[in-house]
């Protein structure tokens, strides 16, 4: 294969930003050769990658047929043997392969190393999901700076895209579930390999995906999102509101912040770009929970293709019950025994900061997951176009909605050894919860003021 795939013009790499709809001739693609949210269905020419053949359905497609949330998920790939490791010694032979910031982590660490298994397309969404994707690509659009989006409600908005942008915002609008109640924790981890865990009950609201909702009456809001710090004792109480827009030309994101020791909300208009994240001593920027959010407005965006990478992928050991963060949580990087990895096909974006625009990060190379839209890497470079960070996101399918995304985020930094794990659920009893039911007015500041006084 080719080191990126070609598209149908190679001038989409410097070609001025599309804003158009597909035609429904291209639409038809998806669900014949396309799967429904717009990745090849073939496998790879040497079957490294096999082809979709729906991904995991349902808690029984998976062969656990008795799961109920809020449990830990079963691993259905737990009888997989390792296909090879790739170390320091042999990274050559397979650089090919590996993301920049995968090969920057070989050279850093003699002890790193990547487990590689078979690839399993696990991933896979409702039909309704499906349906709405289809209409979607015929009638979706950027807003003329691509700060945001139109005319799509219910799935993925570009399942097939035409510039770097249009799968940004696929990452961002992933079905993940209408709504959930969340417990994870979070570590920021020193260079000598301690911490002090972090915890938060985390909520959010995807009206994006409310059975019956219209454009006209999601009022330009996305997503609702909450998030109270529970732990340690110092930081407890602290609860941040997100109300994230979906055109932001239009509206920024709206938030607030309860602080305990003041009683009081705040609007934050600081929770975006490269603003400290909660609690997260600086190991990260707010712009990069779920691998990236908010605003893409600051950088230039460039599609660069398909390529075939080792991404973590179907990662049910890193959220088992059984397993203490102390075991995985391990110095300048987690227990790499514990992660698993795979050949799969993702698209290539590279986001650079535009002239005259601030950011930590210079250049921001993005590997999204042709089957999800989840971003499974990235690639972080500063102000001197060196690599900075480096972002896995670490995913497997929750297989009772079904939706495929991350279970643990990590943010390591070259710079000094150090890095940050977030969304750690396996030592929390009941980590996630789908079944709740939320409305916009159980996310309003007034609402938040009440939470954190109680």
């Amino acid at each position: 294969m080719k080191t990126l795939t070609r598209l149908s013009a190679a001038a989409l790499l410097v070609a001025p930003l599309a804003f158009g709809a597909v035609s429904p001739q291209e639409a038809a693609r998806l669900g014949a050769e396309l799967t429904p949210l717009g990745g090849e269905k073939a496998g790879n020419a040497d079957g490294t990658i096999p082809a979709w053949d729906g991904g995991l359905k349902s808690a029984a497609d998976a062969g656990f047929p008795n799961y109920h949330s809020p449990d830990h998920y079963a691993d259905p790939y737990a009888g997989d043997k390792p296909l090879f490791t790739i170390t320091a010694a042999n990274m050559a032979q397979y650089a090919a392969k590996l993301t920049e910031g995968h090969k920057a982590l070989f050279k850093a660490y003699p002890d790193y190393k990547m487990i590689v298994y078979p690839t399993h397309r696990s991933g896979a969404s409702p039909q309704s999901v499906y349906d709405a994707t289809k209409r979607n690509a015929t009638t979706a659009k950027l807003v003329p700076d691509g700060n945001g989006f139109s005319g799509a409600l219910g799935g993925t908005p570009f399942p097939i895209p035409q510039n770097g942008l249009e799968v940004y915002w696929n990452h961002v609008t992933r079905y993940r579930s209408v709504a959930a109640a969340l417990e994870v924790g979070q570590a920021p981890m020193t260079a000598g390999g301690s911490f002090t865990l972090v915890n938060f009950k985390e909520e959010f609201y995807f009206q994006y995906y409310e059975p019956g909702m219209t454009e006209a009456a999601l009022n330009n809001i996305l997503l609702f999102f909450t998030q109270e710090t529970t732990a340690p004792a110092r930081l407890a109480g602290e609860v941040l509101l997100v109300q994230e827009t979906i055109d932001q030309a239009r509206e920024a994101r709206r938030a607030w912040v309860y602080n305990p020791g003041q009683r009081r909300v705040r609007r934050a208009p600081n929770v975006a770009f490269d603003n400290p994240g909660t609690n997260a001593d600086n190991l990260r920027t707010a712009d990069q929970f779920d691998m990236y959010n908010g605003s893409p407005q600051r950088y230039d965006w460039k599609l660069l293709g398909k390529k075939e990478i080792y991404v973590p992928y179907n990662a049910y050991r890193l959220q088992d019950g059984k397993l203490k963060y102390a075991q995985l949580l391990t110095k300048n990087h987690i227990n790499q025994d514990l992660a698993r990895y795979e050949l799969h096909r993702v698209w290539v974006v590279d986001s650079t900061l535009k002239p005259g625009q601030s950011h930590i990060y210079s250049r921001r190379t993005l590997y999204v997951d042709e089957d999800s839209w989840q971003i499974l890497a990235v690639d972080c470079y500063d102000s001197r176009g060196q690599l900075y960070r480096v972002q896995e996101g670490h995913a497997m399918n929750y297989y009772n909605l079904p939706s495929l995304w991350t279970d643990l985020e990590l943010v390591m930094d070259l710079s000094n050894g150090r890095y940050l794990a977030l969304g750690l659920q396996s030592e929390e009893p009941h980590s996630y919860e789908f079944s709740i039911k939320r409305t916009p007015a159980d996310y309003q500041p007034s609402v938040l003021e009440r939470r954190g006084i109680r």
